[in-house]
């Protein structure tokens, strides 16, 4: 299994903010929080010891201004921050942040950036040469609406629901039967849900005949659906 995915809160809020914000990441499968910090210069320290994989950090901070903090952190980052006027998400976007959450936010809505981050990972843990496609792919899980998180159709919530009724991965044959689809339309939904990176795809191997592929739904720790 793989390890969680460690997170830091760096956030001046009230106490009860930052400890609300790591509930909502504690509550994510696959990731865990580090105990928050208040101020860009305990954030440097804590980067530097935990080495956590994704900060999420406010704008404002009471040593340094977080859109400050993030231009020297080499690590993944989420902005995180009532901050709404458009120079701050610019500003951003522009010193690397994957992600920009206006407070308050839901629980809900940091889960998903969260599932879009681990896919993202996921999709970018190679060490072969990526082609446009590969990095076009991992781009949009970081945003739902433009696709990772995209609204799913009827035939594709049947797909997916098939194959997490499935007692073990199930071919694009037995999957086209359970839904009640013709096979080249399970194909279909199926090769899109690999390339979003939902649903995992190996080779089986049979006594006779080609290998058949096989697929199964990427748990929620390893950021599937």
């Amino acid at each position: 299994m793989a390890e969680d995915l460690r997170v830091l809160i760096v956030d001046d809020d009230d106490f009860h903010v930052a400890r609300l914000h790591v509930a909502y990441v504690e509550a994510a499968p696959g990731f865990t929080a580090l105990d928050p910090v208040g101020g860009g210069e305990a954030a440097a320290r804590a980067v530097q010891t935990h080495r956590p994989e994704l900060v999420l950090i406010d704008v404002y901070l009471p040593d340094w201004n977080g859109l400050d903090i993030l231009r020297g952190l080499d690590v993944d980052a989420f902005v995180l921050s009532a901050a709404s006027d458009a120079e701050s998400v610019r500003k951003a976007i522009r010193r690397g942040a994957l992600a920009y959450l206006i407070k308050p936010f839901s629980a809900d809505m940091l889960a998903e950036r969260l599932r879009g981050y681990a896919r993202y990972r996921r999709l970018l843990d190679t060490e072969n040469a990526l082609d446009q496609k590969a990095v076009e792919r991992a781009l949009r899980q970081l945003h739902p609406g433009d696709g990772g998180g995209r609204p799913r159709s009827v035939t594709e919530r049947a797909v997916l629901e098939a194959l997490t009724r499935a007692a073990q991965p199930s071919t694009a044959v037995e999957v086209a039967a359970a839904v009640g689809v013709s096979r080249a339309t399970a194909q279909r939904y199926l090769s899109s849900l690999v390339e979003e990176g939902t649903v995992d795809v190996a080779l089986r191997y049979g006594t006779t005949g080609r290998p058949e592929h096989q697929y199964a739904p990427r748990s929620p720790a390893d950021g599937g659906y």
